[in-house]
């Protein structure tokens, strides 16, 4: 669980997005500190109108910067000028506003809230599976707020499923501390059977994107889970698969129940399966006892799997942990090294969004955007934003085709056909 500080500049539209971002970060358990000093990561929601509020939000950013462990910019002037933060030496992760709660982790599982009831946010449906996790990472807290892994049956969380679908679900997600060991408590392997159910006992137009599962965990079930992938296009062809570092001793360190070979035969056996698919995993940066032979093979491990979604966190200690006791590199050295995989990560996940361009998708609106602007996702998982949606009609939930005519980066923009 992590200490963070948020500021907001701009407009209404900018303050909406930084409370949701705040109530999801208070629900995984992450709490807020009295100014970026004290916190573990600061986020800084940006605005972009003049000249001269460019200059500000770029002065502002170098500050936190300096102030704080960690640094998230998101916002209108991150997501449409981002370069202009890079050019300035600016360190920190360019996100889009939805994918700030997921980032501010020490490379934690996620922490949702008490019990495991769905929630319907719009047309997104969010079933947690179970609660709890199976590992004993040398680093993480969450283990001490949840648990113990509790899985409910297959059979409930298919009618949680089936209630969020008939109640407008179009997009399911299925979250938990980790997914992969669903069913683990009662000495079952049930992730496979509950997806492959929810896809072909379901009526109706909706999509499933699977939440974080441990490499440790899926890595027995890797066939079977691929299969059901291959299967149902009502999965989204993505993945989350936290690998946390490229190197087998720091794995070790960390008390990660895998180790590369593991997590590499994972990707492969699903790009054995499938045409596409979307990676997406953690690495933490500058771990204790990672040497800068470590952080090659993290480095090159990154470059192997080219994951479009990544992850990259500096190393923080947690009260109570036992990483806590090691004695700690020195913030400059994690700050560079979370720079050259910072740096991979924009590279790998800018050229997955140009290979896109000319490519007629099938998407599904999920969300509304910032003025009149849809959020919507194509089979997956990328991001694709379509502009003037309400005076074409679109609303979210709605499935349409679009044509993508460029990229931000970290998303595409389409144009319906």
């Amino acid at each position: 669980m992590a200490r963070y500080h948020i500021e907001t500049y701009g407009c209404a539209s900018n303050r909406g997005e930084s409370q949701q971002i705040e109530t999801a970060l208070r629900d995984a358990g992450h709490y807020p500190v009295d100014g970026p000093g004290a916190a573990d990561v600061a986020i800084m929601n940006s605005c972009t109108v003049v000249e001269k509020t460019e200059r500000n939000m770029l002065r502002r950013a170098k500050e936190l910067e300096s102030e704080t462990a960690d640094l998230i910019v998101t916002g209108c002037m991150a997501l449409a000028q981002a370069e202009e933060f890079r050019e300035e030496g600016v360190d920190a992760q360019i996100l889009h506003w939805d994918d700030v709660p997921a980032a501010v982790t020490n490379g934690e599982c996620p922490t949702p809230g008490p019990g495991t009831e769905p929630v319907l946010d719009g047309v997104v449906g969010i079933l947690p599976i179970a609660r709890g996790c199976l590992s004993n990472c040398s680093y993480c807290i969450t283990k001490f707020a949840t648990g113990r892994v509790d899985s409910p049956p297959v059979e409930e969380n298919l009618e949680k499923a089936r209630a969020l679908v008939h109640a407008g679900a179009k997009e399911l997600r299925i979250t938990g501390q980790d997914t992969g060991v669903y069913g683990w408590d009662e000495g079952e392997r049930k992730l496979p059977e509950l997806l492959d159910r929810i896809c072909a006992e379901i009526g109706g137009d909706f999509r499933v994107r699977l939440g974080m599962a441990n490499p440790g965990g899926v890595h027995g079930i890797r066939d079977e889970l691929a299969d059901v992938f291959a299967r149902h296009d009502e999965l989204y062809n993505f993945i989350h698969l936290p690998v946390q570092s490229g190197s087998d001793t720091v794995l070790e360190d960390m008390r990660r129940q895998h180790r590369v070979d593991k997590f590499v035969e994972i990707v492969e056996t699903f790009d054995d399966r499938l045409d596409h698919w979307t990676l997406s995993t953690d690495f933490i940066v500058g771990f204790p006892t990672e040497t800068p032979d470590d952080h090659a093979q993290s480095m090159a491990l990154f470059r192997e799997v080219r994951p479009e979604k990544a992850n990259v966190t500096r190393f923080s200690k947690r009260p109570g942990t036992d990483a806590a006791d090691m004695k700690g590199l020195g913030g400059q050295v994690k700050k560079d090294r979370s720079k050259e995989m910072s740096a991979l990560q924009r590279e790998v996940t800018a050229e997955a969004y140009e290979s896109m361009i000319g490519d007629t998708a099938e998407v599904i609106a999920v969300r509304e955007g910032t003025g009149d602007s849809m959020k919507c996702r194509d089979s997956a998982y990328r991001q694709i934003i379509v502009r003037d949606a309400h005076s074409r009609g679109i609303e979210p939930g709605d499935t349409l085709a679009v044509e993508v005519t460029s990229h931000q980066t970290v998303y595409a923009f389409g144009d319906p056909v």
